[in-house]
């Protein structure tokens, strides 16, 4: 394994795809365990489907994933330039030169009469194939007819018959019939390369060692395999990702929930997390272990350890993967996370971080254990930050009762009277108030949550307590103690 070169190459025609991160991941963990080189590609030459701000958006998604290129956009390195809108003339110059030898040729048949043709093979039921009408031209007529000002494509010259066998790093020997292809389009007619030919010029230019990209580029395969041929290239390793599906084993798409990664971030998903999860799409480490660091998947990866089945995209197991990482991550890691989503929700303004650090560090530590998202903390703040002015309707038609007003009294009583107000003391005064009356502690707890946060769900009580302040603490006790009496 000596010059391990890989690439991530996408097209800017959107956001950055669940199963393309998944894709750059493993180009990334092959490439740091070996000491190689991760290379980043935009692939821009589809000017159709190019969309504004795509190329900003997968980069900046890259980035909050940890994954930085060795060469590429914003980085460059000694093969760029790395957007292929600005390659070009090597696409022209590698054309040319097969045309020259013989090994690919202009074509001058419209869009009408590959219509016309591709209706006539419809009819009959067969698969579309170019005719090849203008393979025999020679260079010096197709050179005359361009100079008078027609259009042309130019397209390889593929062998009549044959098969082209792919050697696959997960898949194992795949084999295509060349009576699957025709002489296809390598550069249209605007100058710009066809995918599969800007492809093959491009990791031959940067040295790519492994293409390793998802199982759909399969079919793309024999193709490029030709292509390398033709132009006296030594072909990379290839290696096709599985599929990812959705749970029902259907195509990932937006009904099954976020398929972005910049989704995912707006929901409150931590990176690591993202990280993690695509690293279980089609590989394990070896063990039963499913919560790791990327330094641990760098030590672990092995390319033969990759399915060759389609993974299954959950997202539940997404949610509760993160609610560990959100409870076992260093705070000091969470907070700088945490703050975009405290804004975001309202709860407090940008000076107030630096005015209320240690506050805020404690906020975070406290109710981090009892969530799953980024979303759901800050959520899970807003008690600290506005009064309540709303009660779970189930839990006070449960707990807002005569009897429960009688607890809650007591409560507020024995707590108005703690010189010290902290976990120990609070805690420790409901401890004697249970003791001294013969209640269930939950006869007392959950009453009290509910007229702390207004909702039956919290962090611990006591440490919502001591978060609140006495008087808060107090304050909210009063208000729930006259929803009591009302009933």
């Amino acid at each position: 394994m000596k010059d391990i070169r890989v690439r991530f190459a996408p097209s800017p025609t959107g956001y950055l795809h669940i199963g393309g991160a998944r894709t750059a991941l493993f180009n990334w963990l092959f490439a740091r365990q070996h000491g190689g080189q991760f290379i980043l590609r935009v692939e821009d030459t589809d000017t159709e489907r190019l969309k504004e701000d795509s190329v900003s958006q997968i980069l900046s998604s890259l980035r909050w994933l940890g994954m930085q290129w060795d060469e590429g956009p914003e980085v460059d390195g000694p093969c760029g330039p790395y957007y292929q809108s600005e390659r070009r003339a090597l696409y022209m110059a590698a054309a040319k030169r097969l045309v020259e030898a013989g090994k690919a040729y202009y074509c001058f048949c419209t869009p009408e009469m590959l219509e016309a043709e591709r209706e006539k093979q419809r009819q009959a039921k067969q698969p579309f194939r170019y005719g090849r009408q203008c393979r025999e031209l020679s260079l010096a007529e197709a050179e005359g007819r361009i100079a008078a000002g027609e259009k042309a494509v130019i397209r390889v010259k593929l062998p009549p018959a044959g098969e082209v066998v792919v050697q696959d790093l997960i898949h194992g020997e795949v084999r295509f019939s060349l009576e699957q292809l025709d002489d296809f389009v390598i550069l249209k007619s605007n100058g710009l390369p066809a995918y599969n030919f800007a492809c093959v010029v491009d990791d031959h230019a940067m040295r790519i060692s492994h293409v390793m990209r998802a199982e759909e580029h399969l079919s793309n395969t024999p193709k490029q395999v030709l292509l390398y041929e033709a132009l006296g290239y030594e072909a990379p390793q290839f290696a096709h990702l599985p599929m990812i599906l959705a749970p029902d084993r259907s195509k990932l798409s937006k009904r099954h929930g976020a398929t972005s990664v910049e989704e995912f971030r707006d929901q409150g998903f931590l990176p690591q997390t993202i990280m993690n999860y695509l690293a279980l799409l089609g590989w394990a480490p070896g063990d039963e272990r499913e919560i790791f660091s990327m330094d641990e998947a760098v030590a672990l990866f092995q390319l033969d350890k990759v399915s060759k089945k389609a993974a299954i995209y959950d997202v539940k197991k997404l949610t509760w993967m993160n609610g560990q990482y959100l409870s076992s991550l260093p705070v000091e890691e969470l907070l700088p996370q945490v703050k975009p989503f405290f804004l975001s929700a309202g709860l407090v303004e940008e000076a107030w971080f630096d005015q209320h650090e240690a506050y805020f560090r404690q906020l975070v530590d406290v109710v981090r254990v009892r969530v799953k998202t980024l979303v759901e903390l800050a959520e899970g703040c807003r008690c600290f930050f506005f009064d309540v002015t709303e009660y779970d309707e189930k839990g006070a038609s449960k707990y807002f009762t005569p009897e429960s007003g009688a607890k809650l009294e007591a409560a507020k009583a024995a707590l108005a009277a703690l010189p010290v107000f902290d976990l120990a003391t609070t805690e420790a005064a409901y401890q004697a108030l249970v003791e001294q009356h013969g209640w269930k502690l939950g006869e007392l707890v959950h009453p009290s949550r509910l007229a702390l946060t207004g909702k039956t769900v919290s962090p611990g009580l006591f440490d919502v307590m001591v978060l609140l302040g006495k008087e808060k603490t107090l304050a909210r006790l009063d208000a729930a103690l006259a929803h009591c009496q009302e009933k």
